[in-house]
């Protein structure tokens, strides 16, 4: 699977899947994500060119996508722009049943991963890590 992927595969617990333009940023988010998920969730990180540059590398993207998909599914967040447009792209690629598995947020990615964490570490659904994440849009810093 690309990136970095932690524990958790094929356990049961939703996983997340996490798109950057940067791999440093995919990593640190799922660094931190880690952290509060804990070891049952399944967390991809993907970032950068396939050269190593900014940017969004689309196989990848399906690659990690169709695994998801494979096990007990997946809520996927991104930053901006081309990790939008890839996993967008990657959606066209995948079945019914591939898409029924994998949840898009429109979240925050560092935010929405966090709270998507802590949530699949529950054991809760595709559907409710995907509304935990997307609720961290609103969330008040001060």
């Amino acid at each position: 699977m690309p990136g970095m992927t932690t524990e958790g595969e094929d356990n049961g617990y939703v996983g997340l899947v996490l798109v950057s333009h940067s791999a440093s940023i995919a990593e640190g988010v799922a660094e931190l994500v880690a952290q509060v998920a804990g070891p049952s969730v399944s967390i991809v990180a993907i970032g950068g060119a396939s050269d190593g540059s900014l940017g969004t590398d689309g196989g990848k993207v399906l690659e990690a996508l169709r695994a998801a998909a494979a096990g007990p599914g997946a809520v996927v967040l991104m930053d901006l722009g081309s990790s939008v447009l890839a996993v967008r792209a990657a959606q066209e690629e995948l079945s019914v049943a591939e898409l029924e598995r994998v949840v898009v947020a429109d979240a925050p990615l560092v935010e929405g991963a966090v709270a998507a964490g802590v949530t699949a570490s529950t054991g809760a659904s595709a559907s409710e890590v995907a509304a935990a994440a997307q609720e961290a849009r609103v969330a008040a810093k001060f």
